[in-house]
């Protein structure tokens, strides 16, 4: 074993209990790749375990943070065919993204497009797989289908936008940011909703003539009577966020009337094959179209390590349009 510089957090609280310390990592076993990790995006996610509201799964380091990487292979172990040392690759992690090097399973890791640099590759793990599982695998996005975002503005809001329109289907996003309704027009949004003036269910009818057929919801409790309302007959909604609370009351009524399918979704608890598969199906559909230029992180600021405390104050503030990354 050896040991790396970490992120970590030496107990729960705010971001001033993030430091640099060292973390022991294994060498690869079968079907793994030792990395040297370039940069790793910055997620709510991160935040929240900073806190003690969502405590790593076993087997992923207590206190290390970090859900998505890139970086180039240093070592592979036994049995590895996609990857050799030089390679660069991205990947998702149950944690410990954020340290100077990792050890993944290769069926976690994607080659990094050519055009892309590994500060960008660090931008899109998460975001990218987490959307792609909620519109495609799971609420089956349709083209000409109306998508609605919720938090248009964050790195989950930026990639469905993109991969919306990827898969044909017009794109709504609700943010209480004028500014970030903006940034996302000029990025191809078909409908910005300040939701600080009002609710959006009216004004998707307004655009659009009716409602959305997928809403991707990142706040939970607090949209759940407006979306039953602003969903069309046999719409699916998608929850993969709770920034808005975790109970709330449900008009089963509504929902039955309406025929509604509505799912739950996380990515980091899954099991190893699951995640897996999500990522060997997302390498086959997806990954090209970084190639091609149709998909792009966005991201607002690359800052060093040593600056993760303020770049989880300017997450926990809103102040960033996309994703945030650090970089060693």
């Amino acid at each position: 074993m050896a040991e790396v510089r970490a992120l970590q957090y030496l107990q729960h609280g705010g971001p001033e209990v993030l430091q640099i310390e060292a973390l022991r990592i294994r060498e690869p076993g079968f079907g793994e790749v030792l990395i040297d990790i370039a940069a790793a995006g910055v997620n709510r996610a991160d935040c929240l375990q900073r806190k003690g509201y969502y405590p790593a799964p076993p087997g992923a380091p207590e206190r290390a943070l970090g859900l998505e990487f890139a970086g180039k292979v240093r070592a592979v172990g036994p049995g590895v065919q996609d990857f050799a040392p030089g390679a660069r690759v991205m990947g998702i992690c149950p944690g410990g993204g954020m340290a100077e090097a990792i050890v993944a399973n290769e069926r976690e890791l994607m080659p990094v497009p050519t055009v892309l640099s590994l500060e960008e590759a660090a931008a899109i793990p998460e975001v990218f797989l987490t959307v792609f599982d909620a519109i495609y695998a799971q609420a089956k996005l349709q083209p000409s289908e109306i998508l609605l975002v919720h938090a248009i503005g964050s790195g989950i809001g930026t990639a469905a936008l993109q991969l919306g329109h990827a898969f044909g289907a017009r794109v709504a996003g609700t943010t209480r940011s004028a500014s970030k309704i903006t940034r996302a027009k000029e990025a191809g949004l078909d409908l910005g909703i300040d939701t600080s003036e009002g609710g959006f269910a009216a004004a998707l009818k307004d655009e659009f003539g009716r409602g959305a057929d997928v809403i991707l919801d990142t706040i939970g409790a607090k949209y759940i009577s407006e979306n039953l309302s602003a969903i069309q007959t046999k719409g699916r909604i998608v929850t993969i966020g709770l920034l808005g609370g975790v109970k709330g009351e449900l008009n089963l009524g509504k929902l039955l009337a309406k025929r509604v399918s509505w799912t739950g979704s996380v990515l980091r608890a899954r099991k190893l094959e699951e995640r897996a598969s999500l990522v060997q199906s997302f390498r086959k559909i997806a990954l090209p179209l970084f190639q091609d230029g149709t998909l792009r992180p966005t991201i607002e600021r690359v800052m060093p390590m040593s600056e993760a405390q303020r770049a989880h104050e300017m997450l926990e503030a809103n102040e960033a349009y996309g994703k945030l990354v650090l970089s060693w």
